[in-house]
């Protein structure tokens, strides 16, 4: 007795291929704001990095250390400070009067992944030899000064976010940088409490 092959008919192969589709179409949505979300995560994490860099070399070498948002390539030890720079540079700031010359300690690039992201913020920040914001009117950075801040509490934020944002879909982060030197990520949409240690302050 011959056994006939068993296979898929042609309705059943249609019927699942509409099923696919019908899940790939919901899926889609989620997955596209999963992706942008992951951007400003990488984002905010490279801005905390370099933002604690500066901070440990400034007590590491036991003086001025200047991090600088800019638009410049991150291998150039000149460059122009910009308050919405997609890369970050960390340099020495030489002493006043000693004629020695600026140290290019590290770079570092913020918004690699996508061109949209934006972040609003200082274009550079200066610590001190222990490790705490400092205000300097010449950083040596071919723009801006660092000052502190002066709000209350006494943080300097940096807001990333995307230039054309998707409403419903993005989730904006905030780093907040302390007078003492603290760097913190948080969620600019909660505001800071018992219920919410993610929200800003």
């Amino acid at each position: 007795m011959l056994m006939r092959a068993r296979g898929f008919t042609l309705v059943e192969l249609l019927v699942t291929i509409v099923i696919m589709a019908i899940l790939l179409t919901l899926a889609m949505p989620s997955m596209s704001g999963w992706v942008r979300n992951s951007r400003l995560r990488a984002a905010s994490d490279s801005l905390q990095d370099g933002l604690r860099t500066a901070q440990a070399e400034a007590l590491r070498r036991s003086r001025q250390v200047v991090f600088s948002l800019t638009d410049d390539k991150p291998t150039t030890a000149t460059y122009t400070a910009k308050n919405n720079g997609k890369n970050w540079v960390i340099k020495t700031i030489p002493l006043t009067g000693s004629g020695e010359t600026a140290t290019l300690i590290e770079v570092g690039v913020i918004a690699e992944l996508s061109s949209d992201i934006q972040i609003a913020g200082p274009a550079n920040v200066c610590f001190s030899s222990i490790g705490r914001m400092v205000a300097n009117s010449d950083p040596g950075t071919n723009f801006g000064e660092c000052e502190l801040p002066t709000t209350t509490p006494p943080v300097r934020p940096f807001n990333i976010s995307y230039a054309t944002p998707s409403a419903g879909i993005d989730r904006p982060l905030r780093v907040t940088l302390a007078l003492g030197g603290q760097v913190r990520l948080c969620d600019p949409a909660k505001t800071l409490s018992s219920s919410a240690p993610d929200g800003c302050p």
